[in-house]
């Protein structure tokens, strides 16, 4: 594997991310062009272990939202953001978000996490050019 010839893990795990990751955000295109949601989930989930594992970039904060997010009817969810870290994003039908925000406050009180902050947004349309 071309992976391998690169002669040291931790520099062929952060390839093994970047490549991975650059295929997921085409797969999610094509899923979200198709209204798969299920796929686009599971792609999330994907890049999430993948930002753990191999680029080693979460940390136990994030994981575990995310963990609680998943097991609040999330359909994905992932690390986002720069730096080490970062953040959590989930994609969550509108009805199970309210029950979802509650869940990772409480996880997060009942370990002593600073309170997290969480915000809705709603997918539209990017920017573009109307002329």
């Amino acid at each position: 594997m071309a992976l391998e010839q690169l002669g040291h893990e931790r520099l062929a795990k952060r390839t093994r991310h970047i490549v991975t990751e650059n295929q997921r955000v085409l797969d999610v295109a094509k899923a979200l062009s198709q209204d798969r949601w299920e796929r686009v989930g599971d792609l999330l989930n994907e890049a999430h272990e993948s930002y753990r594992d191999d680029f080693e970039a979460s940390c136990e904060e994030v994981d575990v939202a995310i963990e609680v997010l998943l097991g609040s009817d999330a359909i994905g969810a992932r690390l986002t953001g720069g730096g080490f870290g970062g953040a959590a994003i989930a994609l969550i039908r509108p009805e199970y978000i309210p029950g979802a925000v509650a869940a990772v406050e409480a996880v997060y009180e009942q370990r002593g996490y600073a309170p997290p902050t969480s915000f809705t947004v709603v997918p539209s349309v990017g920017a573009r050019r109307t002329a």
